[in-house]
Formats: C-alpha cells, sequence, structure tokens
C-alpha cells in the first residue's frame, strides 16, 4: 500500500448529495461531470483553464471548502468570514484524503485578499507581516513566500490577477517547490503564463465539461499568440460601431 500518497487523491459527489441535476451549480458542464464521475488528483499542480462562467472558480472554491479551507480564503486553521456568498456544491462532495497526508492546506482567493489580510491583521502570527502596507501585487508575493512552505493541499482561484508578468514567475517558481517537497495545488486561472508551467496537468474547462488538454492545444494559449502577434484582427471589432 503507498503511504506517500498526495493530501487528496480523488473528489467525487457524496453519498448523501441533495443536489438536483437542474439546480445550479449542477447546471454547470464541468460540475455536472464532477459529480457524475468525479475527478482524479495527481501529485503536483493541476490547473484549470476556461472562460468566465464555466465553472473553474466554482470548483476550485467547493473542493476548497470540502477540503476543510474557508470559502474566503486561508488556511486549514483560518476562520475568516464576512458574507456567505459561495454556493452549496462542497456540502454533495467527498474528498478521499491521501494515506499518509496531512490535512493543513491553504485557500489563495485573489477577490477576498483584501478581507483576509484585515483578518490578519487581528489573528496573525509571528510569521505574518502587515499586508495592507504593501502594494496588491507584493501583498501576494509575500503570502506566497511566507505561507507556500511545507508539503500540504493549496488552492488557488486566478492568482494572476494581482501579479504582474515578472511575479507570476515567481509564483511558478514556488509551485514548483511546493510539488518538489511533496505539495499539491490546484489552480483556477487564466494565464497562458502560468499554465505553462512544466509537468503541470491542464483540465480544459468549458460547454464540454472538463478535459485535459496540452497547453499548446488552449483556446486561451490560441487567443493570446494572435492578439500579440497582430492586436487589432481583435481591436478592430471590438471597438467597431458596427
Amino acid at each position: 500500500m503507498d503511504f506517500n500518497q498526495p493530501p487528496v487523491v480523488r473528489v467525487s459527489r457524496a453519498r448523501d448529495a441533495e443536489m438536483s441535476e437542474t439546480e445550479w451549480p449542477a447546471t454547470i458542464p464541468a460540475v455536472k461531470q464532477l459529480l457524475a464521475d468525479g475527478v482524479d488528483l495527481p501529485p503536483g499542480v493541476t490547473f484549470l483553464v476556461g472562460e468566465n462562467g464555466s465553472g473553474k472558480s466554482t470548483l476550485v472554491e467547493a473542493i476548497a471548502v470540502a477540503y476543510g479551507l474557508s470559502p474566503e480564503g486561508g488556511s486549514s486553521h483560518g476562520r475568516h468570514e464576512t458574507r456567505a456568498t459561495e454556493s452549496l456544491l462542497h456540502q454533495d462532495l467527498q474528498v478521499q484524503r491521501g494515506i499518509g497526508a496531512g490535512r493543513w492546506g491553504f485557500f489563495l482567493r485573489a477577490e477576498t485578499m483584501h478581507g483576509w489580510y484585515t483578518y490578519m491583521d487581528a489573528h496573525g502570527g509571528p510569521n505574518d507581516t502587515d499586508y495592507h502596507a504593501m502594494s496588491h501585487g507584493e501583498s501576494f508575493l509575500e503570502v506566497l513566500l511566507r505561507k507556500f512552505d511545507s508539503p500540504s493541499f493549496y488552492c488557488l482561484d486566478e492568482p494572476e490577477a494581482a501579479l504582474s508578468f515578472r511575479s507570476t514567475l515567481t509564483l511558478i517558481r514556488v509551485l514548483h517547490d511546493i510539488v518538489s517537497g511533496g505539495g499539491q495545488v490546484l489552480c483556477a486561472t487564466h494565464s497562458p503564463v502560468l499554465a505553462a508551467m512544466p509537468g503541470a496537468r491542464i483540465l480544459e474547462v468549458g460547454d464540454w465539461g472538463l478535459r485535459e488538454s496540452r497547453w499548446e492545444d488552449l483556446e486561451l494559449v490560441t487567443h493570446w499568440k494572435a492578439y500579440l502577434d497582430a492586436p487589432m484582427r481583435y481591436l478592430r471589432h471590438t471597438l467597431s460601431d458596427d
């Protein structure tokens, strides 16, 4: 028996799940597929890539909460809460934990980190700093360097939102070190830079549900390459009054 498994081996529908197939978010193809077939999470990094509304952030949030993390971000021990806006999908999920793996984790969520910084003003430890005193991108990098330091389960929802090109490369290095140390990452992203991380598994999310893809085959990569090659080919239609 393998006693060196990642923190999360598989996510599937719980036996006592109550969500109807016609109830949101079960109507989203990717969520519907997860509830019907489950999804295996291998060691290392798994990226969820797709358009807005495709369900990638909904999945990351639900898996993070089902694992035991706060829906508004933070660690397994943090209970930062303001206004509950998360879906109830986490209640219908069963997380199969890896044998011998720890239970610590961290959920980095771009849209709620400002509130988490305020929470840490009152509940932070000796390894924390005044995140509010930094720029948005600098505070993100500080969280990465201070909190992403053990072989645990890390969920990230569009972390590139606060990061420059160089800082995104720093994030890739942080994720590389996590994986090298036995950690596991689930990340929703719009960044072709981040998704290019060597060795990562990519699940493309869309009307088809979830499908494993290569970086070079992603719609995201195709569109960015075409746009950077000839921006006006896109902007001509975007800015047209017709």
